[in-house]
């Protein structure tokens, strides 16, 4: 009886273990690419993908576990079961959705193009000069269709590294997309727009895996609920002064 009553315990524990690891939602976002996600000294998780991710969790009654993903991992990630979803403003295109399956868009992106403050060149100049962008996004995309034939598109890592060369003028503009480009050309001494907003019908979605239906179809719920209770009006307006849906 005693083994049995033992047997019963153990069962119920891991039952319970269980049952709480399924309400553990593991995202995974990039951490370099402030406002949006950032890694504070301190090792924290922050930005506007953080805090969407985090109420999105909470409206669907899930515990939130975030972590930091450099970029070119983070699909093999998710398609490896790391982690259950990607919140690192990622941009819906043909060729993810080969790969992984996306919920609804939560905001539009555009591009810009940075260089620096003062300077002449135009759009149409850029296919002579030496031009930055984050490598596997729309921006390197969009700069390699548009300038890749004639023009040095240097490809990085990360937004941080590119306007660092272009700081140190190794190259004369970076592509990227708006909102980010705007708070480096806020924060940074000597930057300034080449151009603005370049509209690509850009779409930004959370990236899941293929066949997980049941969890794309819950955060489409949950984010169609802090749109209409306005929990995420109020996150885009304290990092952006705008709703940016």
């Amino acid at each position: 009886m005693k083994k049995a009553l033992m047997g019963v315990s153990l069962t119920a524990m891991m039952l319970a273990g269980a049952a709480n690891a399924e309400d553990v939602l593991r995202i995974a976002s990039e951490g370099a690419y402030p406002p949006f996600n950032n890694v504070t000294a301190d090792g924290e998780l922050v930005g506007f993908d953080i805090d969407i991710a985090k109420a999105l969790c909470e409206e669907m009654k899930r515990e939130c576990e975030i972590v930091a993903q450099d970029w070119d991992g983070i699909i093999p990630g998710l398609v490896n079961n790391k982690y259950d979803a990607i919140v690192a403003s990622m941009s819906i295109t043909e060729e993810r959705l080969e790969a992984i399956d996306f919920t609804d868009p939560y905001y539009s992106n555009y591009l810009s193009i940075l260089g620096a403050e003062g300077s002449e060149l135009t759009m149409d100049d850029l296919g002579d000069v030496a031009v930055g962008a984050q490598r596997s996004t729309v921006g390197s995309q969009w700069a390699e269709d548009k300038y890749g034939s004639r023009a040095d598109v240097r490809l990085y890592d990360t937004n941080p590294a590119a306007v660092s060369d272009l700081e140190a003028g190794r190259i004369q503009a970076v592509v990227m997309d708006f909102l980010p480009a705007a708070e480096f050309q806020s924060t940074a001494t000597g930057l300034g727009f080449l151009e603005t907003k370049i509209d690509i019908n850009d779409k930004i979605g959370i990236g899941t895996r293929k066949g997980d239906e049941d969890l794309t179809a819950a955060l489409n719920a949950a984010l169609a609920a802090i749109r209409e209770n306005g929990t995420y009006e109020a996150i885009s307006n304290e990092y952006f002064g705008i709703d940016i849906y």
